[in-house]
């Protein structure tokens, strides 16, 4: 299992997956304002690349890093973490639980699982 990733590794991870192949410059110009300093996104590119998250290729004297987890893995990966975490395993309470939330209708409901539905058969 991939480590959990911070607010701002997450942040910089959904760049790369966007762009593929990035460097820093490129990273940071993807970002909302106020931009972080160039140092500070060259260091957490690292921290991912330590963590096994992203590796680089030589590009001049530069690098371009480039994502070695696809995002829909990372993503279930950390669904899976908050059900087992918050809702004892359970997708069934889960669900429950934002649709009491977010006061979700039946009407809303059924067109979130013929979403669902119509997906699993692409």
């Amino acid at each position: 299992m991939t480590k959990q990733l911070t607010k701002a590794e997450e942040q910089f991870m959904q760049v790369l997956w966007e762009l593929n192949l990035a460097s820093v410059k490129d990273i940071i110009e993807q970002l909302p304002n106020p931009k972080p300093a160039y140092n500070t996104v060259s260091t957490i590119i690292r921290i991912l690349e330590t963590k096994g998250i992203v590796a680089h290729k030589k590009f001049g004297k530069g690098h371009k890093y480039y994502p070695l987890i696809e995002k829909e893995t990372y993503s279930n990966q950390s669904l899976n973490k908050l059900v087992n975490g918050y809702f004892e395993g359970s997708f069934k309470s889960m669900v429950s639980f934002f649709v009491k939330q977010n006061d979700i209708d039946m009407a809303e409901l059924e067109s979130i699982l013929k979403d669902i539905d119509t997906d699993n058969k692409k």
